[in-house]
């Protein structure tokens, strides 16, 4: 990438938050709260990253004008790779309304549902049968369903068992049933990181992998696939992230200017209720600089 500009911090903090989501995926907001939840805690520059969709975008830059915060279209694009089964690729900058993107999200968002279709299948078999109507409202409404949409449709029809076993909460159901190795979990087949490179590339975006130490744990692991991913042509990486440690995070900052790579940032906003990833800007450069790079020039678009 061609230059690196920093967008400045006002408190110590970070005054962009790269990577959110609402009610068009697994957040708790629709676009338009989600917008107004993020300038009121103080942010900027704002991404709206819905998995696997971009049916929050324009809501979100409409809602923008009403406040003093700048937009960056954008989308988390769900993808499989040697290491696993669930990497997530940012894009930002991309052109929203772009029909080639808008036909690769119709086919991945498809074998995403064939995906959840399996998923719940086993979990009747094991006995836990999800409300289905539940699954099948979201659909009807053009909606993504996803794992969190499936466990919580499994807890609502079997509560009593779930409490009783300490699993009635979704994050503690999805470690048990519904990620890797457990009994009821399915792998997704499409897109590879570097067809969602490819994809985010042909609508005018940069790519950026999200939460490097979300999806590996060992440092030489990141660092390896980080070396991969850049061959592969992606653009930057997530080092600035609410559950990266210090280390993590200066790793990543290295790596990435080793590698001519930008660095971005999210406290992964999902709602304000959520167990995890429930405040703005909770994320710490621990003294790194951003590099952006023209995803900083949406903060003056």
């Amino acid at each position: 990438m061609g230059h690196h500009a920093a967008v400045p911090i006002d408190d110590g903090t970070p005054s962009f938050d790269l990577q959110s989501h609402s009610t068009c995926s697994d957040g708790a907001l629709d676009p338009a709260a989600v917008v107004a939840a993020a300038a009121a805690a103080g942010v900027r520059l704002l991404a709206l990253t819905d998995h696997d969709t971009v049916a929050g975008v324009s809501a979100a830059q409409a809602a923008a004008a009403a406040h003093e915060i700048a937009i960056v279209p954008a989308i988390e694009l769900s993808t499989v790779d040697v290491l696993g089964d669930d990497f997530h690729v940012l894009g930002y900058g991309i052109d929203h309304t772009d029909a080639a993107l808008g036909e690769r999200l119709d086919v991945w968002r498809a074998d995403r549902a064939a995906r959840i279709d399996r998923m719940a299948d086993l979990l009747a078999q094991l006995g836990l049968p999800p409300d289905r109507g539940e699954i099948e409202a979201r659909r009807a409404a053009g909606m993504p369903v996803g794992r969190p949409h499936l466990a919580t449709a499994a807890i609502d029809a079997n509560r009593e068992r779930l409490e009783a076993e300490g699993l009635a909460e979704c994050s503690a159901f999805l470690e048990a049933y519904l990620c890797r190795d457990g009994p009821a979990y399915s792998r997704r087949t499409t897109p590879t990181v570097a067809e969602a490179i490819a994809a985010i590339h042909a609508a005018g975006g940069v790519a950026v992998w999200a939460h490097p130490f979300g999806d590996l744990a060992r440092d030489s692991e990141v660092v390896g696939a980080l070396e991969r991913f850049s061959a592969a042509g992606i653009d930057g990486v997530e080092a600035f992230y609410t559950t990266h440690s210090e280390a993590q995070t200066r790793l990543l900052h290295d790596e990435a200017a080793r590698l001519g790579l930008l660095t971005t940032g999210s406290a992964d906003f999902h709602g304000p209720e959520h167990s995890r990833f429930s405040r703005f800007r909770a994320f710490s450069l621990f003294g790194c600089e951003a590099r952006l790079g023209p995803i900083g020039s949406f903060a003056t678009a």
